[in-house]
């Protein structure tokens, strides 16, 4: 999504924010029904880093997407959401795994994550989550399931929450969160002198090399659209803010995180470093996103991992050497980052939104990368 700018010289440069859609889950198999022990079973593939264990006991659906093929032979695709508690994983009893406190759950991606869809019958799974899909999706008797993209899902609304309603509750806060504020941002732009520029992809947690994911040319081919023959001038004064969540301090765990750099439900936007370039951010862009919160009147942290746990990634390292852009990774701090139901705070997204708008904003100048 993009406003094109009033000024087309190669000064104004583009600005860009970019985040992705896609968070780690449990996805259907493309021929996933079976039957056991009197039980009808989904197989299920676990995609992208998810925390295993925070799926187990939950009140479970399917949504996604489901190609269908008519008598004359069309492809089409409709999109699938069943909103009702339909599945679960349930764990075992204590009492069949009597040391799981003192050894900790240990899950077998292969056979303890298959959720429970019914009691078996005269169908079989298969026959029946078939028919289940053609009814939520509306089909016409000479329509034919062909293909599936589905996915698992917790039913359990989201909620604001905590003794001052200081936190948020909700699935797949990484990275939707991230998407809300980028989008809010852009709507209140009203003829700015910059392109401004939102870019939302999917497939960032397991790499983003796919054709919608940050290592396609996606990005780059519309940018081209929209310079024309000046994009290499206009790459130069152009900067992109990757926004992603980031790793809130957790109290049980304090020394998990690096000293002086933990930060803290409800204080601001974070700022993501790494020498190893598994972050984006540089001095230059760290000071500009610093100085757009001061804009902003918000507060801002910073986030380094310590030196001796490995560090996650996102898109910006993609799109800095993609594009040749200066670029900065940030996010709001958030818990129970990849669970299938994560927190985060209140203020912090409205901090977030606010220093992104003020991103967008004509008094705002890029800093220059020669």
């Amino acid at each position: 999504a993009f406003v094109v700018g009033s000024k087309t010289d190669p000064l104004s440069g583009f600005k860009i924010i970019g985040a992705h859609t896609d968070s780690p889950n449990l996805q259907l198999k493309p021929k996933a029904g079976f039957d056991k022990a009197g039980y009808a079973q989904l197989a299920v593939e676990p995609y992208g880093g998810l925390l295993l264990a925070s799926w187990l006991n939950r009140d479970l659906s399917i949504a996604g997407r489901i190609v269908v093929r008519s008598k004359n032979g069309e492809l089409t695709s409709k999109l699938v959401m069943i909103e009702r508690p339909l599945l679960s994983v349930p764990q075992l009893a204590i009492h069949l795994d009597r040391e799981v406190n003192d050894r900790g759950l240990v899950l077998n991606k292969q056979t303890h994550t298959s959720p429970i869809f019914a009691l078996s019958g005269e169908k079989s799974a298969s026959e029946s989550l078939n028919d289940l899909l053609r009814v939520s999706a509306g089909l016409a008797d000479d329509q034919e399931i062909v293909g599936t993209d589905l996915a698992l899902y917790n039913v359990e609304p989201s909620a604001i929450g905590g003794l001052n309603d200081e936190f948020i509750y909700a699935p797949r806060l990484d990275n939707l969160a991230s998407c809300h504020g980028a989008m809010l941002a852009l709507m209140e732009v009203n003829n700015p002198i910059s392109t401004c520029v939102v870019v939302l992809y999917d497939n960032e947690e397991v790499g983003s090399q796919s054709a919608q994911g940050a290592l396609s040319p996606f990005l780059k081919d519309i940018l081209e659209r929209l310079a024309g023959d000046k994009l290499k001038q206009v790459m130069p004064r152009s900067f992109c803010i990757s926004a992603d969540m980031a790793h809130a301090i957790h109290p049980n765990y304090t020394e998990k995180h690096e000293p002086k750099h933990s930060p803290v439900i409800g204080g601001g936007p974070v700022i993501k470093t790494n020498v190893n370039q598994r972050y984006a951010s540089t001095g230059l862009s760290t000071a500009f996103f610093a100085d757009l919160c001061k804009r902003a009147e918000v507060p801002y942290q910073n986030f380094v991992s310590r030196a001796d746990l490995a560090c996650g990634t996102t898109i910006g390292p993609i799109t800095a050497a993609e594009l040749g852009i200066c670029t900065v990774d940030v996010g709001s701090p958030m818990l129970s980052m990849h669970s299938i139901r994560e927190q985060a705070g209140v203020q912090d997204q409205y901090s977030m939104f606010l220093a992104l708008r003020t991103f967008f904003d004509d008094d705002v100048v890029v800093p220059y990368l020669p």
